[in-house]
Order: structure tokens, then C-alpha cells, then sequence
């Protein structure tokens, strides 16, 4: 049954003017694994966080670290949960996740759709 959907687009010049703008602002949102991904990726993982915190009615205090979208060759992105929003998706009852990302023509897009 599905819970909730998210979507979410954002500029890639725009997004990486402001992480240029503001360095600690890569770590603040990005694990680990994705930071060093190149620009319009991280565009749209940050488009993936976007989506995936409003299908989650955007709580306060859900970390930008509890959520890794991971890319999968030749398959769909997984989305790895902990933290504050795994607590926050156990809360609504979600136990699937399909997220659908892309970025072209300057722009990084994400949709994704919750399920119980």
C-alpha cells in the first residue's frame, strides 16, 4: 500500500554555487560515500533527500547523514535508512522505498514513493 510520494528538483549551477559558497555545507549533507560524486549527481541525491524527507511530512529534526542514496549498476537507487528518519519511516509504517532520480539539461530531479 503505499504511504506517501515525494518529488523534488533542484538547479545544478545553483546547488553548486552554494556548496561552493559554503564548503562544510558538502559534509553537512552528504555521506561518506556520495560526497565526492561528481556535481550533477550530488544535485540529484540532494533532490532524493528533498523527496525523500517530504514524503516523510519533513519532520524537524531528521539528519541529512540517516539517509545514503546508493546507486546500483543497472538498477534502480537504494535508499538506506537509519537514525532519525529510519525512526521516522518505522513511525508511518514504511517498509519500501522506489526512488527514481535524474539530472539533465542543468536540472537534478527525484521522485519517490513510500510503501507499508
Amino acid at each position: 500500500m503505499i504511504v506517501s510520494v515525494g518529488i523534488d528538483v533542484c538547479d545544478v549551477e545553483r546547488f553548486v554555487a552554494e556548496l561552493e559558497r559554503v564548503p562544510r555545507l558538502r559534509d553537512k549533507i552528504f555521506t561518506a560515500e556520495e560526497r565526492d560524486l561528481p556535481d550533477a549527481s550530488l544535485a540529484a541525491r540532494f533532490a532524493a533527500k528533498e523527496a525523500i524527507a517530504k514524503a516523510l511530512g519533513a519532520p524537524a529534526g531528521m539528519r541529512w547523514h540517516d539517509c545514503t542514496v546508493h546507486r546500483i549498476d543497472g538498477g534502480a537507487p537504494v535508499v538506506e535508512l537509519r537514525g532519525t528518519v529510519a525512526a521516522r519511516a518505522a513511525e508511518l509504517g514504511i517498509t519500501r522505498w522506489h526512488l527514481s532520480i535524474s539530472h539533465d539539461a542543468g536540472i537534478a530531479s527525484a521522485m519517490v514513493v513510500a510503501e507499508s
